[in-house]
């Protein structure tokens, strides 16, 4: 169509220059110009009309040229935004349309393409800046801000040039990964401060302060900064963790003496429950862990100087009752002895020990300190006689059950219909068992006091005595009492049979002290519904009287005088009957008179 329209054109301008050339050669003729100078006209005006021509020619290929040029320059700019997008899918139908298509329509085709590539490159673009930003921030609070900074303008030539999606992914990677960084960090980095207030709360120290020290960023004054989680920080975290552990370990330490010497002091001064309230705090410490202390304030120098000064005071009012609490001290002592048996220290009896305190030869303290030394002596040698004493306890339990049953069958009335009498019956059953047991009881008991001398390479005193002689001394007192028993059982038969033939011999005549010296006084009382048993009693050594077996109890403050209440033990008859002055002259007279001689009146 181009070439059909450029051929028309001609014919037509072709058609007019005839028509003009036609009329231009009538007006010449018309004014008489010769053929020279007509020729010569007509070569000028050729002339003229190539020039012409030649001049369009020129301006239609200078116009060619720019369009070569504008397209050219929209093609390297294309292929330059898609090389830096990586698109390369829109390229292929550019080179279709290259051989067919003119010049304005291949610019025409590729301006759209290339604003529309620049379009895509600007948000490309905010997109990769958003991600740098991103990535700068954060790189910042991890590994500083001045080294992020040259890092980042060396590499900002090279992403203008590569703006592909790989790259814009690779940078999105990159911040994902920072970011998981980030938050592993922040999360240790809150770990650390929320462990540095806690610990910054019990040492009672400035919180803000600590933290600050470490890095501004820390504290959280300003909304905008944000966190510093670098490498610097948590290694200063963790130095200030380790320093305030340090420092609460040492505290604690401090605070566990002055709670001790706080519970030494209560308990020598009895120290009344408020005052020790006002220190529960602090002594709640005592036997708890390190990590289990959270109480604010606890460890702060405040209160480690606050329980300070009351072991000063209380330091000071001990001093004025040092006496006091020496003779407290020793009387808890001589308890423990008298409960457990055992001689206490004469050395630092309550007289010496106030004689020695007011001569001022002793410091109270270290005479103190001395008692209590003798306690805890005690106590463990009252643990070791343990399974001694508890036969002891047994043994004595026995004879006093020997005791009680004395006394029951010596009461004529012991078979009466009264109140409690049959628990009585019942009572002195079992004690006849418990009797029964006694002389094994005593050897299993000897048996093992001599044990426990071997073990301990000394003899076991009861009460300053030796146990062992106290039992020996039983066994031949238990002897000598059974002994009297027999002797009492063999006169009691003869005075029965010497009456029984006195009343053959010249009647019945009642005696008129009949059994009055066999008949003691009831000890029972009656308890509630029931007769109770009556409380065993030692029979006192005495003329006349059963002798008393030598019990550990019956040898308690006769310690100096222990051979000479030996001696006293005789073996003279147990009078349990009183034989009567008429009997004793009825058997002289029997004895010395013939059989056939009449009685006398």
């Amino acid at each position: 169509m181009l070439a059909i329209g450029v051929h028309g054109t001609s014919i037509r301008t072709s058609t007019t220059c005839t028509a003009l050339l036609r009329e231009l050669e009538q007006i010449w003729n018309d004014i008489g110009e010769s053929e020279v100078d007509k020729d010569r006209m007509l070569m000028e005006l050729e002339r003229e009309c190539l020039e012409v021509y030649r001049r369009k020619v020129d301006e239609a290929a200078n116009t060619k040229a720019r369009f070569h040029q504008t397209v050219a320059a929209k093609e390297a700019e294309l292929a330059t935004l898609m090389a830096s997008l990586g698109e390369h899918d829109i390229h292929s139908p550019i080179k279709t349309e290259k051989r067919s298509s003119s010049l304005k329509e291949k610019l025409a085709s590729i301006t759209p393409l290339v604003e529309e590539l620049k379009k895509k490159k600007d948000e490309r673009l905010k997109q990769f800046d958003d991600v740098k930003a991103q990535i700068e921030r954060i790189s910042g609070e991890i590994f500083g801000f001045h080294s992020v900074n040259n890092s980042l303008m060396i590499t900002t030539v090279e992403d203008e040039q590569d703006l592909s999606h790989r790259r814009l992914n690779e940078y999105q990677t990159h911040l994902r990964t920072l970011q998981k960084e980030k938050s592993d960090r922040l999360q240790k980095v809150l770990q650390c401060v929320n462990e540095v207030h806690s610990l910054c709360g019990v040492l009672g120290l400035d919180f803000g302060q600590t933290v600050g020290d470490v890095h501004p960023s820390l504290h959280g004054t300003q909304v905008e900064q944000s966190t510093n989680i670098s490498n610097s920080t948590l290694e200063g975290l963790e130095q200030t963790i380790l320093k305030l552990k340090l420092e609460r370990k040492t505290r604690i330490l401090k605070l566990k003496d002055v709670v001790a010497k706080l519970f030494e002091l209560w308990n020598l001064m009895d120290s009344s429950k408020e005052e020790r309230n006002c220190f529960m705090r602090i002594t709640s410490i005592v036997g708890t862990s390190e990590s289990d202390i959270t109480d604010r304030g606890v460890l702060s120098t405040e209160m480690i100087e606050k329980a300070s000064a009351e072991v000063d005071r209380l330091a000071k009012l001990k001093a004025s009752r040092m006496k006091e609490l020496v003779f407290k001290k020793r009387s808890e002592l001589e308890e423990i002895c008298r409960l457990t048996h055992i001689e206490p220290d004469t050395s630092t009896a309550a007289e010496k020990a106030s004689a020695l305190i007011d001569s001022g030869l002793v410091d109270p303290s270290e005479l103190l300190a001395n008692i209590e030394a003798q306690i805890i002596k005690a106590k463990d040698e009252a643990l070791s006689r343990k399974e001694v004493t508890d036969r002891i306890d047994k043994w004595l339990s026995a004879c006093e059950e020997e005791n009680w049953l004395d006394e029951y069958n010596q009461d004529d009335n012991r078979y009466s219909a009264g109140r409690g009498a049959h628990i009585n019956l019942k009572r002195a059953e079992r004690a006849r068992i418990t009797v029964g047991k006694i002389p094994a009881m005593v050897d299993n008991l000897i048996n093992k006091t001599l044990s426990w001398e071997d073990e301990k390479k000394s003899h076991f005193l009861y009460d300053g005595v030796r146990l062992v002689s106290i039992l020996d001394d039983y066994k031949l007192a238990r002897q000598h009492k059974e002994e009297e028993k027999r002797r009492h059982r063999d006169n009691k038969k003869m005075q029965d049979l010497l009456l029984n033939q006195k009343e053959a011999m010249y009647g019945s005549k009642p005696s008129p002290r009949k059994n009055n010296s066999f008949r003691k006084t009831n000890s029972y009382r009656a308890n509630g519904n029931g007769s109770m048993p009556p409380t065993p009693r030692r029979n006192s050594l005495s003329g006349g009287t059963t002798s008393e077996l030598l019990t550990p109890r019956s040898y308690s403050g006769r310690q100096n005088g222990y051979f000479r209440e030996m001696r006293r033990l005789s073996t003279a008859p147990l009078n349990f009957v009183a034989i009567s002055k008429e009997d004793t002259i009825s058997y002289a007279s029997l004895c010395g008179s013939e059989p056939d001689s009449p009685p006398q009146v």
